[in-house]
């Protein structure tokens, strides 16, 4: 997966309870890389078949040079270890936490833990304010595009196939095989859903989601997430958020209404600062529209 990802870019490792979590991180020119103290900034891709931390490629680079950036792929994605299991989202609470208590301390020397500054998207992006809520030490604001549980206010936002089908053995390995593991199916699941524009999906993005897609046992952590194993109710969480957080949303999200979405955020407006509706844009904002999501950022981080 690192040819994915920017010149100078390489990959770390940190262990988990559930096997390595894979990392990118500046470490060479053109970076100029920042003390081992500075800010911590935790880039978070999304689920679905293929994802990755490639998602945030063409946004984090912008803040290599002054942010301890790092964009790892989640267990169960891109690079990082794939155990056979029924992933649940305690797995991911579990995993992220331990994350981020191991790679945000600073240098050796000092070893001074710095919260961080987390940008995740979808339900990523509900996981991440959901552990925010559990450990608010560990975070100093959020920043997320299209965040949801897939459940919440009781509506099932993501399920588009019925739980029987998806549940019977063997068919579900097939579902996986047929939907994320051949290019034609992967750019027409990018164009179709993911993104508000279907030109701007490039042989490369396509390339990156089958890459991930196709390693091995990676349809564990895809089809957990398709059959909903991982939803929950955001809403039952986000009462009580104590990080300054801002979202961003592409109005051309599927499965994921906007409208719902501010419904959501409306009930912490203390916390959920901001709330930025864009047009012309889906859940892949990072992918679609980087220009944005850097500009975006940028603000959110002053």
């Amino acid at each position: 997966m690192l040819q994915f990802h920017p010149p100078g870019i390489g990959q770390q490792i940190i262990e988990t309870s559930l096997g390595e979590m894979v990392y990118y991180v500046p470490v060479g020119a053109p970076w100029v890389l920042p003390s081992p103290d500075a800010q911590p900034l935790i880039f978070l891709h999304n689920f679905g078949g293929g994802a990755s931390a490639y998602e945030w490629s063409k946004v984090y680079p912008a803040f290599a040079d002054t942010y301890k950036v790092m964009a790892p792929d989640l267990i169960g994605w891109g690079k990082s270890a794939h155990p056979v299991r029924d992933y649940r989202v305690e797995d991911y609470l579990m995993t992220l936490t331990e994350f981020l208590e191991k790679s945000c301390g600073g240098d050796r020397a000092t070893k001074v833990f710095r919260p961080a500054i987390v940008v995740a998207s979808s339900l990523t992006g509900a996981i991440a304010l959901r552990l925010a809520v559990q450990r608010p030490d560990l975070f100093k604001s959020l920043f997320l595009v299209c965040p949801s549980g897939f459940a919440d206010l009781g509506q099932d936002a993501g399920r588009r196939l019925p739980l029987q089908v998806i549940g019977l053995p063997l068919l579900d390995q097939l579902i996986y095989s047929l939907g994320a593991m051949n290019e034609v199916a992967v750019r027409s699941f990018l164009e179709r859903f993911l993104f508000a524009d279907p030109n701007r999906v490039s042989p490369e993005m396509v390339a990156a989601y089958l890459e991930s897609a196709k390693q091995p046992n990676a349809q564990y952590a895809a089809l957990a997430f398709l059959r909903g194993d991982l939803y929950f109710d955001l809403a039952t969480y986000v009462p009580q958020l104590t990080t300054p957080t801002t979202i961003l949303w592409g109005k051309n999200a599927q499965f994921i209404n906007a409208d719902l979405g501010q419904r959501v955020a409306s009930l912490n407006p203390t916390y959920i600062q901001a709330f930025v509706t864009l047009p012309n844009a889906g859940v892949l904002l990072p992918l679609e529209q980087p220009a944005i999501a850097i500009g975006l950022l940028e603000h959110h981080l002053i």
